[in-house]
């Protein structure tokens, strides 16, 4: 689209979080913005493209830093982001005035909305602000929606836009990143790799000694439903799940017991072994495949879900952790 001079003004980015959708979208305002363009594609040398992705945004609480466009230190390339996971009519009806105006320095302006499937979260709904701009965006301004769930945004929105959608990133190639990026062992970088989903966003940002940590914990679980049938250590660990301190990691070690329980029941039915997403604890995993049944693990990971989904009418989390427990001892 670039080399024949063909991009649509309005762009809908579509994927999972942290494949590369904003940096994606970044890397086409450079293309447009940079002074010694390459095929097409942003040198990453000149004042242009150092300047074009290199933000300062708010941190305070004050909605009042959202209300705006945020530029990064190019004047052209602007980028609308959340206040409280919602993107405020301000910010939009700013970016429809920016939008507007003629480019400062480079051939065209552009304008990013992060988390897009928060534009509708507002009662001062901001999607419909932005529906005319999309609908007849001015010639020289492109306006790029990122977003993880589309679903989210309305269909007028969506029908607006061309869509381009994101693959998960094969593992072997967060590999490549991480031992690159983070120095990473091999071993590291294969479960980190394989942790991600396809997102290399996630796995750059895992702690891997805390996911050990709280994947100790969650083994204990295993091996209370499966070797030991201990109840007490359920609760109590329900209890320590519940904690204050370790609120915020609650819902990560759902998912790391959900991974647990996903790598057993892949044993018990014979899968390929390259699946195992614990593979560095696959001797631990297979002692519990043997006591297990694919059945009973089937509906311990449906029964989580289920779980998850009655958080979004405030049940009480301790209470809905020591019936999953206990649902799932039998």
């Amino acid at each position: 689209m670039l080399a024949a001079e063909r991009l649509p003004h309005s762009l809908l980015l579509v994927g999972a979080e942290g494949v590369g959708k904003k940096h994606f979208a970044l890397e086409i305002a450079k293309a447009f913005v940079c002074q010694s363009p390459k095929s097409g594609a942003a040198c990453d040398v000149c004042s242009a493209c150092r300047r074009a992705d290199n933000f300062t945004f708010p941190k305070s609480d004050k909605n009042d830093d959202f209300k705006k466009v945020i530029f990064s230190e190019h004047a052209d390339v602007g980028m609308v982001i959340p206040y409280n996971n919602i993107i405020l009519v301000d910010a939009i009806r700013e970016l429809e005035r920016e939008a507007n105006f003629r480019p400062f320095e480079a051939k065209a302006r552009f304008f990013i909305i992060d988390d897009a499937e928060k534009l509708s979260a507002a009662k001062d709904n901001a999607a419909n602000a932005l529906l005319k701009t999309l609908e007849e965006p001015p010639p020289s301004s492109y306006i790029f929606l990122v977003t993880s769930r589309p679903d989210a945004l309305l269909p007028t929105i969506r029908s607006r836009c061309q869509t381009v959608g994101f693959a998960p990133v094969e593992a072997k190639e967060i590999e490549i990143v991480l031992r690159r990026t983070k120095n990473a062992s091999p071993a590291d970088a294969e479960l980190l790799a394989k942790l991600a989903r396809g997102s290399v966003g996630r796995a750059l940002g895992i702690d891997l000694g805390k996911f050990r940590e709280g994947r100790d914990t969650m083994l204990k679980v295993l091996e209370s439903l499966l070797l030991k049938e201990d109840r007490v250590v359920l609760l109590r660990t329900a209890e320590e799940m519940n904690d204050a301190k370790n609120k915020d990691n609650y819902n990560q070690s759902l998912e790391i017991l959900e991974t647990l329980i996903h790598d057993v029941w892949n044993l018990t039915l014979g899968a390929d072994e390259e699946k195992i997403v614990n593979a560095d604890i696959k001797t631990n995993l297979k002692k519990f495949a043997e006591s297990a049944e694919s059945k009973r693990l089937a509906s311990w990971l449906t029964e989580i879900e289920k779980m998850r989904e009655s958080f979004a009418v405030n049940i009480n989390r301790k209470i809905a952790t020591d019936a999953l427990f206990m649902q799932m001892a039998g």
